[in-house]
C-alpha cells in the first residue's frame, strides 16, 4: 500500500467514528438510532449542540404568482362598423382622439338608410291620414251619419298605421338618429356608443365600405382594464372573487399596482391544468398597454399556519423531514410538507402539531 492510500483509509476511518454514534473514550455513546428514533446521551458532546423549540402558529397569508396580460374590459370596448353599405362622406375623428357616447364618428351615405328614411316618412304620412279618418268618423257617427261599423274599421286602421310608424320609428333610432329632426336624403352619422378614446381608425373620407366590411375604427376606454391570468388547479383555493392582488410591470422596474380578483371561470384547461382569472385594476396612469405582458401576485386571506425555524429542515433523498423530541434526549425522524420558506422560518402543511418541539439546530449531527 502507498502512503498516499494509507493516509487515505486513516482519514476514512477517523470521520466513520466520528459520525457513527459509537462510543467516545470519556463519555460513552453519543447517540443510538434504533429505525427513525434517535437516543441521545445527554452527557455527550452531540446533546450540547442541540437546540429545540416549539411548534407554534402565525397567520400567513399564501401567495401564488402567474403571468397575465392586459385585456380591455368588454362593455368598455367598441368595435365600430357601419350598420350597411355605404360610402363615407366624412370623418370627425382622428387616432388618440377622446370621445364622449353619442360623439358624432363619421357620416355615410346609404340606399339602405334612405330605404328605411322613406319607409319611416311614409309610415309617418299613413298615420296622420289614418287619424284624421278616424277623428272624422267619430263625428260623423256622433251626429248618426256613419255606422258603428265603419268607425271600428277606422279605429283598427289606426292601430294598424301607429304600429307600423312604432316599427318604422324603432328602425331609425337604432341608428341613433331623431326620426323628428331627421331629412329625407340625409347621411346617417355613425356615433359612438361608449365614452373612451379612439385606439384604432381607417376611416378615410369618400371610401366605399360593404355591410360586411371589418370595423372601420376602435373605441375604448382604459381606464380600467382586466388583466388575465391562467392558475394552476392546484392552486384555486387561494384565489376567491373580490381577493387583492399585486401587479408588478417588466416594462416598469419598481412599479406596483393593486388590483382585484373580477371573475374565475368556471371551466378548467385540460391541457395546462389551469383556470383563467379575470382581474381589474385602475389604469388611470395609461401605464398599462393591451397586451402587454405582467407579473400577478395572488395574496390569499391571512390564516393561522404552523411554524418552524427553517433551519429545523433536514432532506433526505426521499423528503424533508425534522426531529421530533417525543421524550428527554429521544428524537424521532417526521417527514413534513413545507408549503414555502421565507424570512428564516418554514411554514408547514402537514406532519406537525402546535406546541410539539423539534430541533431547530444541530439536528444534522443525527442524520
Amino acid at each position: 500500500m502507498t502512503r498516499k492510500s494509507l493516509w487515505y483509509c486513516l482519514c476514512m476511518v477517523s470521520l466513520f467514528t466520528s459520525c457513527s454514534g459509537k462510543k467516545d473514550g470519556h463519555s460513552g455513546y453519543d447517540y443510538r438510532i434504533s429505525g427513525d428514533t434517535v437516543y441521545v446521551n445527554p452527557d455527550n458532546l452531540v446533546a450540547s449542540r442541540l437546540r429545540t423549540v416549539s411548534v407554534s402558529e402565525e397567520p400567513y397569508s399564501k401567495e401564488i404568482v402567474t403571468a397575465g396580460t392586459i385585456q380591455p374590459i368588454s362593455t368598455q370596448y367598441a368595435y365600430i362598423a357601419p350598420p350597411f353599405a355605404g360610402r363615407v362622406v366624412r370623418s370627425y375623428i382622428r387616432l388618440g382622439q377622446p370621445v364622449a357616447a353619442h360623439t358624432p364618428l363619421f357620416e355615410i351615405i346609404s340606399s339602405d338608410f334612405m330605404t328605411a328614411q322613406k319607409e319611416f316618412f311614409q309610415a309617418q304620412a299613413e298615420r296622420e291620414l289614418a287619424m284624421k279618418d278616424m277623428q272624422r268618423k267619430e263625428d260623423l257617427f256622433k251626429n248618426g251619419v256613419t255606422s258603428e261599423k265603419e268607425l271600428e274599421e277606422a279605429q283598427n286602421l289606426l292601430k294598424i298605421a301607429e304600429k307600423e310608424y312604432e316599427n318604422a320609428f324603432s328602425a331609425i333610432r337604432i341608428y341613433q338618429m331623431d326620426p323628428e329632426d331627421m331629412v329625407l336624403g340625409q347621411p346617417l352619422i355613425i356615433r359612438s356608443p361608449i365614452n373612451g378614446e379612439v385606439i384604432e381608425t381607417n376611416l378615410v373620407a369618400g371610401q366605399y365600405l360593404r355591410d360586411d366590411t371589418d370595423p372601420v375604427a376602435v373605441v375604448a376606454n382604459l381606464s380600467d382594464v382586466w388583466i388575465t391570468a391562467q392558475v394552476k388547479e392546484k392552486d384555486l383555493r387561494f384565489i376567491h372573487e373580490k381577493s387583492k392582488m399585486k401587479i408588478v410591470i417588466p416594462a416598469y422596474p419598481g412599479k406596483e399596482i393593486l388590483g382585484e380578483v373580477f371573475h374565475i371561470d368556471e371551466a378548467i384547461d385540460e391541457e395546462t391544468r389551469s383556470v383563467k382569472v379575470l382581474s381589474t385594476c385602475s389604469n388611470h396612469e395609461n401605464i398599462l398597454k393591451l397586451g402587454m405582458y405582467v407579473t400577478i401576485h395572488f395574496t390569499d386571506m391571512p390564516r393561522e399556519q404552523l411554524v418552524v425555524p427553517e433551519k429545523a429542515l433536514l432532506q433526505d433523498e426521499k423528503s424533508t423531514f425534522v426531529f421530533v423530541a417525543v421524550a428527554p434526549d429521544v428524537y424521532v425522524k417526521r417527514p413534513v410538507e413545507v408549503d414555502v420558506t421565507q424570512g428564516g422560518k418554514a411554514y408547514i402543511t402537514d406532519g406537525l402539531r402546535p406546541g410539539e418541539k423539534v430541533i431547530s439546530e444541530g439536528g444534522y449531527y443525527l442524520k
